[in-house]
């Protein structure tokens, strides 16, 4: 007896504005529940503290949330110079306080130096794992484990604002930049120390911000949908945004009916004026159909990596 799916097979990508004080995780299971997606992951955590731009992919999209986890971020980050905490935001302990003596040129000349590609060592309060477990559980515990720098990329920050104690930037960044540690060490530079009291994420790729919803707004077409005594696919999957819209900055490699064919069956085919080398974003027919994602084997064929299963 074929077991019976819990939730339906619903395939698209939910641009969700995630409010303050849940995890990203709390967030994708609300989505998923609102949806009664079969399917569905999240594509880059945001601290509880945080708010913005969070992707969650429902079914076959889920294929495609590395690439937007590996994709540029922007965020508009609000930051207490004064007092520093163990967590490097607000949502930790006090750990020391010091007098604030900073001028706006010495606050524009320290933030510079966070330009470009620099080395960044994670907080221990952050979701990297270390044995299985995030580094969070072990900061909760007073373990502190050796980490070792990454390089990340800022390829704009700007001042917004400076007030008293209080500063707001605009910071454009690489995947797997902290704002909280840039945060830490900015206000450590100027010698007050300094925490995140508020961050909100504004880009993810190339996804536009005026294209997100709330967990409010999903809930109220939910209740709309039950009160109307219609399907609630028939309110939400219209905001729903295509699957490749995750993998839009790869080059596109358009192959007619019997190539698609071949490929669907895991074939790698030639295809005139595709790339040298790299990933690339498969399509089929003048209706550009989503096939899937593939890659420039050594013999200058699209071999297919991660394909669309077509219900």
């Amino acid at each position: 007896m074929a077991r019976r799916r819990k939730g339906r097979p619903v395939d698209g990508i939910v641009l969700l504005d995630k409010p303050t004080g849940i995890s990203s995780n709390d967030a994708l299971q609300k989505v998923k529940r609102i949806y009664f997606a079969e399917k569905a992951g999240h594509t880059g955590a945001l601290d509880p503290l945080a708010t913005g731009m969070l992707p969650i992919c429902l079914g076959e999209a889920t294929k495609f949330s590395q690439f937007l986890l590996d994709s540029d971020k922007r965020y508009i980050v609000i930051a207490r110079l004064g007092q520093r905490t163990n967590t490097s935001d607000s949502d930790g302990d006090v750990v020391q306080t010091r007098d604030v003596h900073v001028s706006q040129q010495d606050l524009l000349d320290k933030i510079e130096h966070f330009r470009g590609e620099t080395d960044q060592v994670p907080s221990m309060f952050s979701a990297l794992k270390y044995q299985g477990k995030p580094l969070y559980e072990y900061a909760r515990q007073g373990i502190d484990i050796p980490r070792e720098p990454r390089k990340i990329t800022v390829y704009d920050i700007r001042l917004l604002r400076f007030d008293n104690d209080e500063i707001e930037m605009d910071i454009h960044c690489s995947k797997g930049t902290y704002i909280r540690t840039i945060v830490d060490d900015l206000g450590e530079m100027l010698g007050c120390g300094a925490h995140v009291t508020s961050l909100h994420r504004t880009e993810v790729g190339r996804y536009p911000y005026e294209k997100m919803v709330t967990l409010e707004q999903l809930e109220a077409l939910l209740e709309v949908a039950h009160s109307q005594d219609v399907q609630p696919r028939e309110l939400l999957d219209p905001l729903l945004l295509p699957m490749d819209t995750a993998v839009e900055a790869l080059p596109e490699v358009n192959v007619i009916a019997e190539l698609a064919e071949m490929v669907l069956h895991g074939q790698a085919v030639q295809v005139s004026g595709s790339p040298v080398s790299g990933q690339v974003r498969i399509t089929a027919g003048e209706e550009k159909c989503f096939l899937g994602v593939g890659e420039i084997d050594h013999d200058g064929k699209v071999a297919p990596k991660r394909l669309v299963v077509r219900k």
